[in-house]
């Protein structure tokens, strides 16, 4: 096997040994399957960050760990390795570690081999759990921030939190449904679907959303369904359930994702979705509002949520000057962007 890497900096872009990256990349055996995936997958990480080895600087490795479904990590990936070269003259390299679903001692595992092998500053989506709390806890006691994505765990030992005001987010929903369905002001339901009521995100959302209806339109209820991890069979098979014990749901606030899977159960309930919304504009959204299957996608712009992100971390290394205290103060909350068939990002390849 050949590549253009030191081997050193394979083993620490993998959280390995040299002589394990040795062993593997000499094909002698002896390396357990899922080391020489991380080995495997180092290399693939460094081709593609290999726009960024010209720069001069100071090198910084950054571990991105998520839960989330593969469509929105994939956004995220995509939107990080995009701006890691707009940090110059820094160098940033990430570490990723990404899944779909995985239970609190995975996390707190993950969190614990980053803390041993050493990083910069760890990215983490991950639930609002006690042990992964202490997690970070023994992360930042190590010397080690962390930035919070898109969920929050507030009373966490975290840096920092980026992403959008998410019970804004929620409320924002609220009105764009109430709105739409406002007009005849008959009691009906809306769906709200999360991935997991483990996520403080996620939380928020829901909680801004049933108190914008409670406030403004009380002709509308909730049906809420979760722990379908944003994954299409898991996410439908509850929207199924959901529609077959109620006939009055028309409308559909989907925070947790599996948005074609939703409409998907909706169609084989002979039913109609008189309104749909969503969040992040990933590949399946953007088909969705395309073809109008969907109203409205509530998004914020991941590139500069990596770049604050990243930026948090240099600041946390000492590596930028702190914020002024008015700054600091207002956080890293994102725009709230309502994107409709109408007002595609150019970004997103609509021309």
């Amino acid at each position: 096997m050949t590549h253009p890497f030191p081997v050193k900096v394979v083993a620490l872009q993998a959280g390995v040994s040299m002589a394990t990256v040795d062993r593997v990349i000499k094909e002698r055996g002896g390396v357990h399957a899922n080391t020489v995936r991380r080995v495997m997958q180092a290399l693939d990480e460094l081709a593609r960050q290999s726009t960024q080895v010209g720069l001069s600087g100071k090198k910084f490795m950054l571990d991105v760990l998520m839960v989330a479904p593969r469509r929105f990590t994939d956004a995220v990936r995509t939107a990080l390795e995009a701006e890691l070269p707009s940090l110059h003259p820094a160098v940033l390299r990430s570490r990723f570690h990404l899944h779909e679903t995985l239970d609190a001692d995975g996390i707190v595992g993950l969190l614990e081999r980053i803390r041993k092998n050493g990083s910069h500053g760890v990215l983490l989506k991950a639930p609002d759990l006690p042990p992964v709390v202490a997690a970070v806890a023994r992360l930042a006691a190590a010397g080690i921030p962390v930035v919070t994505l898109v969920t929050d765990l507030p009373d966490s030992a975290r840096s920092s939190y980026v992403g959008m005001d998410n019970r804004a987010a929620g409320e924002t929903a609220a009105y764009l449904i109430g709105q739409w369905m406002g007009g005849a002001r008959k009691r009906q339901q809306v769906l709200v679907t999360l991935s997991s009521n483990r996520f403080h995100g996620e939380e928020e959302r829901e909680i801004g959303f049933r108190r914008a209806l409670r406030e403004r339109h009380r002709h509308l209820s909730i049906v809420e369904v979760s722990e379908g991890h944003g994954i299409d069979g898991a996410t439908g098979a509850l929207v199924r359930q959901a529609l077959a014990g109620h006939p009055g749901i028309a409308a559909v606030y989907s925070i947790g994702g599996g948005n074609a899977a939703i409409l998907q159960a909706f169609a084989q309930a002979g039913r109609r979705c008189q309104v749909f919304v969503g969040h992040d504009l990933d590949a399946d959204n953007l088909a969705l509002l395309q073809s109008g299957a969907i109203q409205a996608v509530l998004h914020h712009d991941l590139g500069q949520d990596m770049r604050r992100a990243c930026q948090d971390i240099l600041r946390a290394r000492g590596a930028l000057p702190p914020l002024a205290p008015s700054h600091a103060r207002a956080g890293c909350l994102s725009a709230i962007q309502v994107v409709t068939p109408w007002n595609l990002p150019a970004m997103n390849g609509r021309n």
